[in-house]
């Protein structure tokens, strides 16, 4: 396992972040919740991927595995650089404060943030320090930034649909066609590479004031790249598509504890054999964008490194797939030797996993996980997500961004989006009270405190079963889609002083705070 000491953190994806704007912003409200993490003692933010979102607004189906999101650019930190005035970030709709409402917000803040771009990219003309900076930027991130622009210029002039529905010529990247496009598109592909300037710079100022700190930031990578993304667009030979440009098979997973029908995410899968015929360069470029933004990476869907379930494209659930074995020891010895024999990577490890799977991660030394939600149902394996039961080298959790909160799942019913009969719903929390020997008036505090006092390195509680939530919070839902998924906010008067207090007393007597901090 990666070096680092026993500590404990929260799970909170920067969207959720409080704010006057519609959405979770990288700026004054990122610096403060740093603060706040500080307070309670934590050494622990992690959050979900950090890739411009497309439909369905999922980090997981991102439109790069390189860009940061323009949805999380913090206003005020534009206007204090001057290309905004107060008065227009003001004329902004009036937004919920405890949801995000996707599409209102994107086409509400795009205005704006054409409006930044455009002053900013006049500022680079007027200006040789400033342009000196964001051409030593434009520079430096070319591998995918030049792509990945082109793409975005594209996908607007060809009114948002997917790149496979583009033409012919600019579909297949013929570089005429390609060459012509950059001429006519060149204000609009500037605009884009701005807002990534903007992104990474307030970006670092997070990063630098999480270490002043002493946080280290968790980051999240995807297995599986959306099909409607520059990666695949740029890459096509790195994926099994067919001629035109459409998945041949895509991914998921089988039937299980979340769905009887089985996950189809649609992403399209890797032609494993191209990856590997230039030693995974796709992959070391991906794994070290996102170590410049965090300090550990979860890698979402580990056992897909070992086999993955195969669906063919034309299938409408996961039902009918097929396990097929993936080059996962290939792939973490090229990543070693680009980037580190010791890599910082937790691998994510639920789900239906095999002995194949359980030797590669201890091969390769990466951490898996144990989320104690899971440790009180009908599954065999229950016993092994009991935090008695947890060895050192894992990341515990309560729940994480796919599971109910500790206070939803406890009062769930039958159906909706559980598998579980009504004589399992109440077994379940019969063996939970049991555990916990409480009456269940805080049960959320009682799993705080078994995950946080089990012998796991690392300790982690999403910040809605800090709060006490219940369904209302709940992040997603796997396998299924809707404008409420993703969408949860917190607001600062959630966060008490008592529930501050209270964290940090656990993460003292737990043994999980700094030296500095220790009662």
């Amino acid at each position: 396992m990666f070096r680092i000491p026993r500590s404990s953190g929260i799970l909170l994806h920067p969207t959720s972040l409080p704010g006057r704007h519609g959405i979770g912003e990288i700026g004054p409200e990122a610096l403060r919740w740093l603060e706040e993490l500080a307070r309670m003692g934590q050494r622990l933010w992690q959050m979900l991927p950090l890739g411009p979102t497309g439909y369905g607004a999922s980090p997981y189906q991102s439109l790069s595995s390189f860009a940061g999101n323009p949805l999380l650019i913090s206003f005020d930190s534009l206007i204090m650089d001057g290309v905004l005035t107060p008065g227009e970030v003001a004329g902004l709709p009036h937004f919920p404060e405890e949801q995000v409402l996707f599409t209102e917000v994107e086409d509400a803040r795009n205005d704006l943030l054409k409006t930044a771009a455009g002053r900013f990219l006049k500022q680079c003309a007027r200006s040789p320090l400033v342009r000196r900076a964001f051409e030593a930027f434009c520079e430096s991130e070319s591998s995918w930034l030049d792509d990945y622009a082109i793409f975005i210029a594209l996908k607007v002039r060809h009114g948002g649909l997917p790149w496979h529905e583009w033409p012919e010529e600019v579909r297949r990247r013929s570089q005429a066609a390609l060459e012509q496009a950059g001429k006519e598109l060149r204000r609009e592909t500037d605009e884009v590479r701005a807002l990534q300037f903007f992104f990474h710079r307030q970006w670092r100022k997070v990063r630098a004031r999480a270490l002043e700190l002493g946080i280290s930031l968790i980051g999240d990578i995807p297995i599986f790249t959306a099909h409607d993304s520059a990666d695949v667009w740029a890459r096509p030979e790195l994926f099994e598509l067919d001629e035109n440009g459409a998945p041949l098979v895509v991914a998921g997973v089988p039937p299980d504890y979340f769905s009887a029908t089985g996950q189809r995410w649609g992403n399209p899968l890797y032609r494993w054999p191209s990856h590997q015929a230039e030693d995974f360069a796709w992959w070391q470029a991906r794994l070290r964008k996102t170590l410049e933004m965090v300090d550990i990476v979860r890698i979402d869907h580990f056992r897909g490194f070992a086999a993955y379930w195969e669906i063919p494209a034309g299938e409408p659930t996961a039902v009918n797939g097929r396990w097929v074995e993936a080059p996962g020891d290939a792939l973490f010895e090229a990543l070693k030797r680009g980037l580190g024999a010791e890599l910082p990577v937790i691998a994510e490890d639920l789900g239906i996993i095999t002995p194949d799977v359980t030797a590669l991660r201890e091969r390769h030394g990466f951490p898996g996980m144990k989320v104690m939600q899971f440790a009180f149902g009908a599954d065999t394996l229950a016993q092994d997500y009991i935090p008695e039961n947890y060895p050192d080298d894992c990341v515990a959790y309560t729940g994480t961004h796919d599971n109910d909160t500790v206070l939803g799942l406890f009062r769930s019913g039958e159906g909706g989006d559980t598998t579980r009969t009504a004589a399992q719903i109440e077994a379940e929390r019969r063996t939970i009270l049991g555990y916990t020997g409480t009456d269940g008036s805080e049960l959320h505090w009682d799993f705080i405190h078994a995950v946080l006092g089990s012998r796991a390195r690392l300790a982690i509680t999403p910040l809605q079963d800090l709060l006490g939530l219940g369904s209302e919070a709940r992040m997603n839902t796997p396998g299924k889609m809707g404008a409420h998924f993703w969408s949860w906010r917190f607001t600062w008067d959630q966060l008490t002083p008592e529930i501050v207090e209270k964290m940090r007393g656990l993460t003292q007597s737990s043994g999980r705070a700094r030296d500095s901090d220790q009662a």
